[in-house]
């Protein structure tokens, strides 16, 4: 990692430390817990980290949010560029109880990436501060999703998830999927709802641009990229992209670049 630990004790007067970190592929952190509140989000690569069995996604529009005190960990295939923002306990009192994905505002990500460029890893200065301020109040009312790519330990629906995982750009459909595992495609789907939470289709969208920004970052053409993930035309595939994201394929490559 790139920095070491902040430094939030009693009594200090900071609203938040910034640290900026990098993972080289297949980098792996073990469970630990920390006695203030993470908000994690890749500035490239895509994050994962495990809590409570469950492994958390953050895309670059969204951030993972960990409480004071939630034992997690971190592993990366690839190599991941990201921030992490610690907030006090004390500070964490309106935040959100539980881990979760936030949405990333605009005006978090403008504030972020100038505490970035200018280096600040403690906001010393009544106007950083307020900035420093502004980041927590953006967390308090951010869209705030229970994992953007949601895993879960029931046997038949995740042997399913791992295999599409291997193969995201597979166009075979539920009731495949369902024959594959011995169960009707009407139990599938109701696994799906009850415990990814979302429908069986939505789940491998997310999967899909998952992967799809792993593969802009990687430099590989819209074209090879609608290709590989199943797509019959690129304009298809940029449809679902836009619509999932809020962003074109070419506007998430610059942005990560």
């Amino acid at each position: 990692m790139a920095a070491s630990p902040p430094d939030l004790g009693p009594g200090r007067p900071y609203p938040l430390a910034c640290r900026i970190l990098h993972f080289l592929p297949h980098s792996r952190v073990r469970r630990h817990t920390s006695p203030w509140g993470e908000l994690n989000f890749a500035l490239s690569g895509i994050m994962e980290i495990g809590i409570a069995g469950v492994t958390y996604l953050s895309p670059p529009q969204y951030a993972i949010w960990i409480p004071p005190q939630i034992e997690h960990c971190c592993q990366n295939q690839d190599d991941v560029h990201y921030a992490c923002i610690d907030i006090p306990a004390a500070a964490c009192a309106n935040l959100p109880p539980a881990p979760c994905t936030l949405e990333i505002s605009p005006v978090m990500r403008a504030v972020l990436a100038d505490f970035e460029r200018r280096g600040i890893t403690y906001p010393d200065t009544p106007a950083d501060r307020r900035l420093a301020q502004v980041v927590i109040d953006q967390i308090h009312v951010a869209r705030a999703y229970a994992s953007y790519l949601p895993s879960t330990n029931e046997p038949v629906l995740a042997s399913i998830l791992a295999a599409l995982q291997n193969q995201p750009g597979d166009k075979r459909g539920a009731a495949h999927w369902a024959a594959t595992a011995g169960i009707t495609e009407r139990t599938l789907l109701r696994h799906c709802q009850q415990h990814l939470g979302m429908t069986f289709n939505e789940w491998r969208q997310r999967l899909r641009v998952v992967s799809a920004l792993g593969m802009l970052e990687a430099g590989q053409s819209v074209q090879a990229i609608a290709r590989d993930l199943g797509y019959s035309t690129p304009s298809a595939f940029i449809a679902m992209f836009q619509r999932l994201t809020g962003q074109s394929p070419d506007s998430a490559r610059k942005r990560a670049a």
